[in-house]
C-alpha cells in the first residue's frame, strides 16, 4: 500500500458501513498512467506523501483575512469550522445551514447523502471521501425562497508543521422556485501543502435557480481534489464560474445530469497554469430530459513550466431530443516548457439535436499585438490586455457585483504571474 493510502486508513474512525467502503478503494489502490481519466496526471510524488488528520480545533488566523468576504459566510480553517470568523445572521427564513459535523452528531442517517457509493476505481478520491468525510456543509433552501444576498463559503489552509488531510462533503439542496448565490473561496497561508478532498452535492429542484462561483487560490504546494455531482429537475437552472488560480496540484470534476425537460446549465471557468502548477478540469454533461441547454466556455493560459489539462465530456442520452449544447476550449500557451492537453468530446444518442464543441491551443494574436502596438502601448502592455480580455470572457455570466469581485481575483493572479 502506498504511503498517502496508509494515512488515509490510519486516519479513519467512522462505522463498519464506511469502514467497507475504504477497505474496497485500499484494495483498488491508486489508478495509474493506463487510467484514462488520470493520463495526464501522474500521481506517483503524491503516492509517497503522508497525510495527518486535521485537527479538530482550526489554527488561529488574523480576522482580515476574510475582512473583504461579506457575510452570511462559513469559514473553515484547515477543515474545521472556525466559528469566530463565520457569520450567518444575515440569512434570511426558509434556508437551514449546517456543518456536517453538527449533522453527524445526531447520527449518519441524518446525512442520508453520504451513502452515495462511488465504484469504478479512477473515483478514488471520491471513494475516500465516502468513507473519511466528517466535515462539510449542508444547504437547502425551502421552496419559493429567494436569498439576494450570496452565501460565502471560505476555506483556508494555514502552513504548519505537519500536513495535513481534510474530506469534506457538501450538500446543497434548492427546492421548486428557490434560488440562491454561493460563492466557494479557498485560500492559502503560507507555503501550505495540505491536501483537501473535497465532494459537493447539488440539487436543483423544479424551476430552482442556483449561481454558482468558486474560487481557487490556494498556495503553489497544495494538493486539492474537488468534485461536483448536480441533478437538474425540469426548468432549473444552474449557472457556475470556476477560476483555477492557485494549487501546486489541482483537480476538479464537474458532473451536471440535466434530468428534467428544459433544464439550463452554463458552466465556464478559467485554468491559470503558472510555475510548476498541475491544474486539471474534467466535465460529464449528461442530457437526458428534453429541450435542455447547456454552454461551456472554457479558457486556459500556461505559462512558465506549467501543465493545463481540460477534458469536456458531454453525452446526449436517447429521447433528449430538443437539446442544444455548446462547449468552447480555447487556450493561450505562453512557454515554450508550458504544456496544454485538451479533449473535447461528444457522444449523441437522440434526434433533432443541435450541438458543437471545439478546443484551440494557440499563441496572443500577433495581428492585435501589433495594432496595440502601433497605438503607442509597449509589448508587455499589449501582451497583458490581451491576455486579460481573454479571460474575462467567461466571468459575463455572473450578476455585476460577484462578476467585479471575481475579475479583481483573476486580475491580480494574473500580474502576479506576470501575465497581466
Amino acid at each position: 500500500m502506498s504511503a498517502l493510502l496508509d494515512s488515509m486508513a490510519q486516519a479513519f474512525c467512522g462505522s463498519d458501513a464506511r469502514r467497507d467502503v475504504l477497505d474496497a478503494a485500499l484494495r483498488d489502490g491508486l489508478p495509474g498512467a493506463r487510467s484514462e481519466a488520470w493520463k495526464y496526471t501522474s500521481l506517483r510524488q503524491l503516492e509517497r506523501r503522508s497525510f495527518a488528520p486535521a485537527p479538530l480545533a482550526p489554527p488561529t488566523v488574523d480576522a482580515q483575512l476574510v475582512g473583504d468576504i461579506p457575510g452570511p459566510r462559513l469559514v473553515f480553517v484547515n477543515g474545521r469550522l472556525h466559528d469566530a470568523l463565520s457569520d450567518t445572521h444575515a440569512l434570511p427564513a426558509g434556508v437551514q445551514l449546517e456543518p456536517l459535523s453538527a449533522v453527524l452528531a445526531a447520527g449518519e442517517e441524518s446525512a442520508r447523502f453520504l451513502a452515495r457509493r462511488y465504484e469504478h476505481r479512477e473515483a478514488v478520491f471520491a471513494r475516500l471521501n465516502a468513507a473519511l468525510a466528517d466535515e462539510g456543509v449542508v444547504l437547502r433552501v425551502d421552496e419559493g425562497v429567494q436569498v439576494e444576498i450570496p452565501l460565502q463559503l471560505v476555506f483556508i489552509s494555514v502552513a504548519g508543521e505537519q500536513d495535513l488531510a481534510w474530506h469534506h462533503r457538501h450538500l446543497v439542496e434548492l427546492r421548486a422556485g428557490a434560488s440562491l448565490g454561493l460563492v466557494e473561496h479557498r485560500l492559502g497561508v503560507g507555503e501550505a501543502s495540505h491536501l483537501d478532498n473535497t465532494v459537493l452535492h447539488a440539487h436543483v429542484a423544479r424551476g430552482a435557480s442556483l449561481k454558482h462561483a468558486r474560487l481557487q487560490a490556494g498556495s503553489a504546494r497544495q494538493t486539492s481534489f474537488l468534485r461536483t455531482d448536480a441533478v437538474l429537475a425540469a426548468d432549473a437552472q444552474y449557472h457556475r464560474v470556476d477560476l483555477e488560480l492557485g494549487a501546486g496540484l489541482g483537480r476538479h470534476e464537474l458532473n451536471v445530469r440535466l434530468e428534467g425537460n428544459n433544464a439550463h446549465l452554463t458552466a465556464n471557468g478559467v485554468l491559470l497554469g503558472t510555475g510548476r502548477r498541475h491544474v486539471e478540469t474534467r466535465l460529464g454533461i449528461e442530457h437526458i430530459a428534453r429541450d435542455t441547454n447547456a454552454e461551456l466556455l472554457w479558457r486556459g493560459v500556461a505559462a512558465n513550466r506549467s501543465r493545463v489539462v481540460f477534458h469536456g465530456g458531454i453525452h446526449i442520452r436517447e429521447g433528449a431530443d430538443g437539446t442544444d449544447a455548446n462547449l468552447s476550449n480555447k487556450n493561450l500557451l505562453l512557454s515554450a516548457d508550458a504544456e496544454i492537453d485538451t479533449q473535447p468530446t461528444l457522444v449523441i444518442d437522440a434526434e433533432e439535436v443541435k450541438a458543437a464543441h471545439g478546443a484551440t491551443v494557440g499563441q496572443l494574436d500577433a495581428n492585435a499585438l501589433f495594432y496595440l502596438r502601433s497605438r503607442g502601448l509597449p509589448q508587455d502592455q499589449a501582451q497583458a490586455l490581451l491576455s486579460a480580455a481573454f479571460c474575462h470572457e467567461p466571468l459575463k455570466v455572473l450578476p455585476e457585483a460577484l462578476r467585479a469581485q471575481l475579475a479583481q481575483q483573476l486580475d491580480r493572479a494574473l500580474a502576479e504571474a506576470g501575465v497581466a
